[in-house]
C-alpha cells in the first residue's frame, strides 16, 4: 500500500564528495601531504581485487615522497574544488540539495599533524566554503577523517597504531569544531572505519610490509580511532551542545550462499563483524564475538585502564554509511565466481545484475540493511553514500544521457520509502557522488558517479568544464517533490 509524504519534511537531501577526490591543490595555501597523495594511478587493473589497487608498498610510498608534482597521482589535483567549489555549490543549489557532505582535509588545518598552529590559511578556506553554502540554506555535513591523514604521522609516529595520534586527532577536531561552531551542525568522525581493518594504509596510514602483524596493527589503530571518535564527541557536545555526531560505516551486508548450516553461520558471523564497528560506537562496547576472534588470530589490543569507560560514556547520535552492493557468505567460495565491489571481491550473486566494475546491484538490500541497523540499534540513520559509477559519454552538443543512473537511483530510493514505511528513521540521502571526481578505490576520473560531468580525463587533461547530465534535472524533481516523484 502506497503513503503519501512518506519522506519526512525536515528530510536531508544532497550529495557527497571527499576532499582527497575532489579539492585537488595539494601543495597550494601550506597543505601538507597526507596518505591520499601517496596514491598513483595505474592502467593495468585487477577490478576483482580492489583493495590490492587500494594497498601502498613501502616502496610506492618512497617514490611518492619523491616525487613533487601532481602528474601520475590524480589525487594530487582532483577536479580542482579547491577553486571551483562556489561554481559546483551553486549548481548543488539549483539541484535543490538541502546538505552536501564533504570532508576536511586534515592536512590543511594541520600540514605535519603535529604543528604547534594550525594554518589559517587552511581554516579560512573552509569558513568560506561554509558561508557560501549557508548562502544557499545548504547544511554542511563533515566529515572530519575521510581516507587521510598527515604523511608526517605516519612517517614520524607509524601512524594510528600510536595511541599518541589520538591527541593530534583530537587538537584537529577541537580546532574546527570551535572555528565552524556556527556553521556545521553534522560531524561524522572517521569515514568507512571499517576500511582500517579491509586496506589498512586508506583506513589509518599503516604500511603493512612494515608491520611484523599488519592484522594486529590494523585492530590496534581501529581501537585508538574509536576511543579518538569517542573523545571527539565528548568535546564536540562541550563546544556546542547542538552538534549532532555520527560515525560512518562501509555497510557490507552479506547474505549466505546456501541454506546450508556452515554456509549460514558464516553469514552470521561476516554480518556480526561487519557491525562490530557501529557496536563499539553506538552500545559503547565490543560485541561478545570479537572475544573469540581477537583469540583465535593472536589479536592482543593494547588498552588504557580509562577505554572502557570512555567507549561507554561517548557515543554516537546517528549511523551514517554507505551502501552499493551487498556481498555472499559461504565455506566453500572456490565453488564459485567472484567479482569486483567497494574495497573487496565477493562471491557472484547469480540473481544480481553488475556494473562494469563488477560491483553487484541490490537495491533491495539497501531496504533489508536499513531495517537491520534500525531493528539493532534505534538511533537515526543517514544513507551517506549510495550511486552508480558509470562510463557516462560526453555528448557532441553538451548533453550525458545516463538514463541508466537515474533508473539506479529510482529503484534505491524506493526502496529507502519502502524502509521508511517499515517503520526506520532515516534522517537524509546523500548520493555518491554529487560532481564526477577521482575514484576512491581506483584512481580513475572515467568511473563516472556525479549528477555534473566534469571535463578530464584519467591522465588529467580536460579543461575542468561542468556539465549537468540528465540525472541532474531528474533529482532536482525528487528532491522538489520530496521524493514523491520517482518517475
Amino acid at each position: 500500500m502506497t503513503t503519501e509524504h512518506v519522506f519526512p519534511k525536515d528530510f536531508l537531501w544532497g550529495g557527497a564528495i571527499a576532499a582527497n577526490q575532489a579539492e585537488g591543490a595539494f601543495n597550494v595555501d601550506g597543505k601538507g601531504l597526507s596518505t591520499a597523495d601517496m596514491v598513483s594511478y595505474t592502467k593495468t587493473k585487477n577490478y576483482s581485487d580492489i583493495a590490492s589497487l587500494m594497498h601502498r608498498s613501502s616502496e610506492s610510498i618512497e617514490k611518492a615522497l619523491q616525487d613533487p608534482s601532481a602528474k601520475g597521482y590524480p589525487k594530487r589535483y582532483g577536479i580542482d574544488f579547491y577553486h571551483h567549489y562556489k561554481e559546483d555549490i551553486a549548481l548543488f543549489a539549483e539541484m535543490g540539495f538541502k546538505v552536501f557532505r564533504l570532508s576536511i582535509a586534515w592536512t590543511r588545518i594541520f600540514p605535519n599533524g603535529d604543528d604547534a598552529q594550525p594554518n589559517e590559511q587552511g581554516l579560512q578556506h573552509y569558513e568560506d566554503l561554509f558561508n557560501e553554502l549557508r548562502k544557499y540554506n545548504i547544511e554542511p555535513l563533515v566529515t572530519l577523517s575521510h581516507y587521510e591523514m598527515p604523511m608526517n604521522l605516519v612517517l614520524k609516529y607509524g601512524s594510528w597504531k600510536n595511541r599518541a595520534v589520538i591527541g593530534f586527532f583530537e587538537r584537529y577536531a577541537e580546532t574546527v569544531m570551535t572555528r565552524y561552531k556556527d556553521l556545521v551542525k553534522y560531524w561524522l568522525t572517521f569515514n568507512e572505519i571499517n576500511t582500517t581493518i579491509i586496506e589498512p594504509f586508506t583506513g589509518a596510514g599503516i604500511i603493512t610490509d612494515r608491520e611484523e602483524n599488519s592484522q594486529q596493527a590494523a585492530y590496534q589503530a581501529l581501537h585508538h580511532q574509536f576511543i579518538a571518535s569517542s573523545l571527539v564527541t565528548k568535546r564536540a557536545k562541550e563546544i556546542n551542545p547542538e552538534f549532532q555526531i555520527g560515525c560512518m560505516l562501509a555497510r557490507m551486508l552479506h547474505y549466505p550462499a546456501t541454506s546450508k548450516p556452515a554456509d549460514m553461520i558464516q553469514c552470521q558471523f561476516d554480518n556480526q563483524m561487519n557491525l562490530m564497528y557501529t557496536d563499539v560506537q553506538v552500545r559503547g562496547s565490543y560485541p561478545p564475538i570479537t572475544k573469540r576472534f581477537f583469540a583465535e588470530n593472536d589479536i592482543q589490543i593494547q588498552t588504557e585502564a580509562e577505554d572502557e569507560a570512555i567507549l561507554k560514556k561517548y557515543t554516537v547520535d546517528f549511523i551514517s554509511f554507505s551502501y552499493y552492493m551487498t556481498l555472499i557468505s559461504t565455506v566453500t567460495p572456490e565453488d564459485y565466481g567472484v567479482t569486483g565491489g567497494n574495497l573487496f571481491s565477493t562471491v557472484k550473486n547469480p540473481y544480481l545484475e553488475v556494473t562494469e566494475w563488477g560491483w553487484q546491484l541490490d537495491p533491495e538490500g539497501l531496504r533489508y540493511a536499513l531495517k537491520e541497523m534500525y531493528d539493532r540499534y534505534q538511533v537515526p540513520l543517514f544513507v551517506v553514500e549510495n550511486g552508480l559509477g558509470a562510463s557516462d559519454v560526453l555528448e557532441a552538443d553538451g548533453t550525458i544521457i545516463d538514463d541508466y543512473r537515474i533508473e539506479y537511483f529510482r529503484q534505491h530510493l524506493g526502496q529507502l520509502k519502502e524502509a521508511i514505511q517499515d517503520g526506520v528513521d532515516v534522517m537524509g540521502y546523500t548520493s555518491w557522488g554529487a560532481i564526477d571526481i577521482i575514484s576512491a578505490s581506483t584512481s580513475e576520473m572515467s568511473k563516472r558517479y556525479g549528477f555534473i560531468y566534469v571535463d578530464q580525463d584519467n591522465e588529467g587533461q580536460g579543461t575542468l568544464k561542468r556539465f549537468k547530465k540528465k540525472s541532474f534535472d531528474w533529482y532536482k524533481k525528487v528532491i522538489a517533490s520530496n521524493g514523491e516523484d520517482l518517475s
